[in-house]
Formats: C-alpha cells, structure tokens, sequence
C-alpha cells in the first residue's frame, strides 16, 4: 500500500485530479469521480512503473499569486 497525495481543480466542465507523488492525473464530473479516477490510474501506472518512480511528499501547501505575462 501506497498514501498518495493529490489536489484537485475545475477545469469546466470537469474536475481534476492530480496526484502528487508521480506525474498522472484524471478527471470526473465530480469531485469524488475524480479522485476515484485517479486512484485507478495511479494503481494502473505502478503496474509497470520503474523502480523508484514513488517520490514522498510530506507536506502539501496550496497558493494563488499574480505574474507579469
């Protein structure tokens, strides 16, 4: 057993999934479709993952900021 940690956004019309601990994400049309999804996906991918593909993340900060551009 792996704990991933994950965000989620809408992205209309759907909600995504990102998890955080390898590069895969998913959608659904709501927020618990999309996390399920995921969960799906990410067991999927550590299906033929390589070694090492897991990386930890202890701690998970959310910001919002303005850029130039």
């Amino acid at each position: 057993m792996k704990a991933i940690k994950f965000c989620v956004y809408k992205e209309s019309p759907h909600y995504v999934a990102q998890c955080l601990n390898v590069d895969v994400s998913s959608f659904g049309d709501s927020v618990e479709d999309a996390i399920s999804n995921l969960k799906e996906a990410v067991e999927l991918y550590f299906e033929d993952a390589p070694e090492g593909a897991y990386q930890p993340v202890e701690e998970v900060l959310v910001g919002e900021s303005t850029i130039h551009g």
